[in-house]
């Protein structure tokens, strides 16, 4: 018999089309313990849909981000696992046990992976590949799906990391990251994201910049040093190298090559020193109560 109590979030902001036909599903499945639709400034009829289905509407005054939208959901969920499910029509319902299933082996979060089929175009099978083999460098695990925001996960482990979160649209690289750098374990689902409904709010000009901001985040996320350590190597090595062929060639240290090689030990200590405070922020993210302590005790 089931005793976790299950609460299954939905971000929305004028999917009303989209939640017409997953609600229906979802309750069909007899699972959940309730579902909150966190309506982020939407203009269409989204909260009477979820009305009309037996769920439960959050509105923000405005549009805030689907990140945002994940907090808030987050925030007001009664049970003590969460699924999150976005309300475009791309994550069916029937995976759902599935991610459940996959929690009670003993992961603290399942995400459900996308395969090739069911990526939304070349460019951003080609983004989500990169991400993937970046974030599995990165921990040293396999990662499926970096950019998932279909998952299961248990509410107090979540929770520990809501003020890293962003407001974008980002989360799911965030909660991902953090989880692997807290040594809380993640498995990945095969699942089928069938084209979604309605017209994506990601933005085709912003996904080079998007992109760009992923990479950093991802590294600063986890260990920065395996970020800026590669960097400072190449700095290195292009300063050894010029200074060698200077040497050779008119037997002289030049500028150019004291410039690289200083920038190697600067870049290099930028990622010592990021790296400390990265291992020093996930420390008081996993002993808040500790943290409010020592501040107290200070003042």
């Amino acid at each position: 018999m089931r005793t976790d109590k299950i609460s299954i979030i939905i971000p929305a902001k004028n999917e009303a089309g989209g939640l017409e036909k997953l609600l229906p599903a979802i309750q069909a499945l007899n699972i959940a313990d309730e579902i909150l639709v966190i309506n982020d400034g939407s203009t269409d009829d989204t909260v009477d849909i979820v009305s009309k289905h037996g769920a439960k509407a959050i509105s923000h005054p405005y549009s805030m981000g689907n990140g945002a939208a994940i907090k808030t959901g987050a925030r007001h969920a009664s049970g003590s696992i969460i699924i999150f499910m976005d309300a475009d029509g791309q994550h069916d319902p029937k995976y759902i046990p599935v991610l459940l299933e996959t929690l009670t082996k003993g992961y603290d979060m399942a995400v459900g992976a996308r395969g090739r089929k069911s990526q939304a175009s070349i460019g951003r099978l080609l983004a989500n590949s990169i991400y993937n083999l970046t974030a599995s460098y990165m921990t040293g695990q396999k990662i499926k799906d970096l950019t998932s925001g279909f998952r299961a996960v248990h509410a107090d482990k979540f929770r520990l990391f809501l003020n890293l979160l962003p407001n974008g649209f980002s989360y799911p690289t965030t909660i991902t990251m953090a989880f692997f750098r807290s040594g809380y374990s993640v498995a990945y689902t095969n699942i089928e994201a069938p084209r979604r409904e309605g017209k994506s709010h990601i933005s085709p000009l912003k996904d080079s910049i998007r992109f760009i901001m992923v990479i950093f985040k991802v590294g600063s996320l986890y260990s920065p040093l395996k970020i800026f350590f590669p960097i400072s190597l190449i700095f290195f090595l292009s300063g050894l190298s010029y200074y060698l062929f200077t040497f050779i060639t008119v037997n002289r240290f030049t500028n150019m090559s004291a410039l690289l090689l200083t920038t190697s030990v600067i870049v290099f200590l930028i990622g010592l020193v990021s790296e400390q405070i990265t291992q020093l922020l996930y420390l008081d993210l996993k002993n808040p109560e500790k943290s409010k302590h020592e501040s107290s005790t200070e003042g």
